[in-house]
């Protein structure tokens, strides 16, 4: 079992990536993709973890990677970067860049809460969460603990969602240079959860269209959120544009509950092994 869509605690994920390792290990992944948001700080940990967990005999891969963010019409989709370079210099600076431009993103947001008479700063969410990029998941952990809301799904409908009175939109970066990041650090560039963005089935093929022209390699086919017939959906888009094909759970610990490391939203994700094969040998190209 394997799982190629993690969240640590450097992004909006509650466990560090060495309880990572430990879950993986428990729950019987044998290989799973740390994609923070637009980080990859925790990547170091992860393998170090890794490492010692196969000396002592229950092996793990961790996978280098990444979610960016990108801007599509006025929104965000995420492109994925698995078997990245993390050391990569280009990739390491654009990710401080957008970084840099979520933090402005969220002063402002922070702004608009104490405008509300919420008191809240964006050095309160920082104290709690050192060394992570700041995410509205954040805000919303905030809200739940302060008793503004009772869940993270009613602070997104009243305060964080798209629509709603303290959302800020952020400055993404273009895909096709997100796409090109994760090339040049030596990387497969996925498109994330493609059946969230709830675009038009024609407007989803122009989308598809535009990332693989600009080098896209892959597609999420297996995900947490997929019900009815989403998988067969995902697995025809990525045969008709010759694209490899990942999974995912999405897992972000106990900011998504009932959805679990390696098996997804209550059990209900089964993500081959055998996806692993392609993507090797591509990287063997």
């Amino acid at each position: 079992m394997i799982d190629l869509h993690v969240h640590s605690n450097h992004s909006d994920g509650t466990l560090s990536p060495e309880e990572l390792v430990a879950l993986a290990i428990k729950s019987n992944v044998s290989a799973f993709a740390l994609t923070d948001h637009d980080t990859i700080s925790g990547i170091t940990k992860a393998k170090k973890a890794a490492g010692s967990a196969s000396s002592s005999g229950t092996p793990v891969t961790v996978i280098s990677g990444t979610e960016i963010s990108a801007a599509y019409k006025q929104k965000d989709i995420h492109i994925l970067g698995l078997f990245i370079d993390e050391q990569d210099p280009v990739l390491q600076n654009a990710l401080a860049e957008a970084v840099t431009a979520r933090d402005l993103r969220n002063e402002k947001m922070a702004e608009r809460f104490r405008s509300l008479g919420i008191p809240l700063t964006l050095d309160d969410l920082r104290l709690k969460n050192p060394d992570t990029v700041i995410t509205r998941a954040h805000f919303a952990k905030y809200l739940i603990e302060h008793d503004y809301v009772k869940t993270s799904q009613e602070a997104f409908q009243r305060y964080l969602g798209y629509d709603a009175p303290c959302f800020v939109p952020r400055e993404y970066m273009p895909p096709e240079r997100a796409i090109s990041l994760i090339l040049n650090a030596g990387g497969i560039p996925v498109l994330a959860h493609p059946l969230l963005y709830k675009l038009p089935p024609a407007e989803l093929e122009v989308l598809l269209k535009r990332l693989t022209d600009a080098g896209l390699k892959g597609l999420e086919v297996y995900y947490s959120s997929n019900t009815g017939f989403d998988e067969q959906i995902c697995y025809s888009l990525a045969n008709r544009f010759h694209l490899l094909m990942t999974g995912g759970t999405d897992f972000h610990g106990d900011n998504k509950p009932n959805l679990f490391l390696g098996t997804g939203r209550n059990n209900n994700l089964n993500i081959p092994e055998q996806l692993l094969e392609p993507l090797y040998r591509y990287l063997q190209k």
